[in-house]
């Protein structure tokens, strides 16, 4: 088999194993505070969150197009390039795994790519424009966004809810939570198994396998499994951490944690940006 082909197949494995890794580095973002406020166990809550990042990887290529074309230039970006990117988005998401730190698998692989690609071909491989508005923008507005949606969700219940009983009010969001945490599985699979999605299709462009940047469908199922299978697999290290050591949270607090986090994840999948969902 050519070397160049060799590549190719090592890129397109590396990439399902980091979707496949993201799954279980991830879970926590959608399903810790529906765990750790016990309104489902942390069994079910995987499970859930397993379905919904699967169906949510389907709804969009904004993401992957950022990926594939929007930060590095595709054509100059060898196979070499891109596996050194995506290993070592792979040994981060492991080790932070592994002493369960929140990490963003994100910008791990945007690093790793952008790392990469300026080592082998210096700053005219890197599309600084589309890092900066893309990634970088992103990257500070939307902790802040989430931070302020979340504050403007919570004063409106708490005002709407100010006369009732608190068990009453615990009781309702225990219900409402599930679906706040659903749309939190959700928008993750909308945004994060795209990465992958556009590492590859970044791969098949450079080795003139395809000649556009659109998903092909064989991609998008693989990467959309990968995550499936990984989420599934529990991330109960980072669950921990984010559920218990963090902060302790009410259903109802749980729910505007997770509407908030889902909404801004939502909008940016809307523009293509590769946010954290951390």
């Amino acid at each position: 088999m050519h070397e160049a082909t060799v590549l190719l197949v090592l890129v397109v494995i590396f990439s399902l194993a980091f979707d496949y890794i993201n799954g279980f580095h991830d879970t926590a973002n959608a399903i810790a505070t529906v765990v750790s406020t016990r309104v489902l166990t942390p069994r079910t809550a995987i499970i859930m969150a397993a379905v919904l990042n699967f169906l949510g990887a389907f709804q969009s290529e904004r993401v992957a197009k950022t990926v594939a074309k929007g930060l590095v230039d595709p054509h100059g970006a060898t196979q070499v390039v891109i596996l050194s990117a995506v290993v070592g988005a792979i040994v981060w998401n492991l080790i932070t795994w592994r002493y369960g730190i929140p990490s963003s698998s994100s910008h791990a692989l945007v690093g790793g790519l952008v790392g990469a690609a300026f080592f082998h071909g210096g700053a005219q491989h890197v599309i600084w424009k589309g890092l900066q508005q893309k990634v970088l923008l992103p990257l500070f507005l939307s902790p802040i966004c989430g931070f302020a949606l979340g504050f403007v969700i919570m004063a409106i219940l708490y005002f709407a809810f100010r006369k009732v009983h608190p068990g009453k009010v615990s009781g309702l969001f225990r219900h409402l939570q599930v679906i706040s945490a659903a749309f939190m599985a959700f928008t993750h699979g909308q945004n994060d198994a795209q990465k992958s999605m556009g590492i590859i299709t970044m791969a098949l462009v450079s080795m003139k396998v395809i000649a556009t940047t659109d998903v092909p469908r064989w991609v998008m199922i693989a990467c959309a499994v990968a995550m499936a299978l990984g989420t599934s697999a529990g991330g109960y290290r980072i669950i921990k951490t984010m559920g218990h050591r963090i902060i302790r949270l009410e259903p109802v607090n749980g729910f505007a944690a997770e509407t908030a986090a889902a909404t801004v994840i939502y909008v940016a999948s809307q523009y293509g940006m590769p946010v954290s969902t951390t």
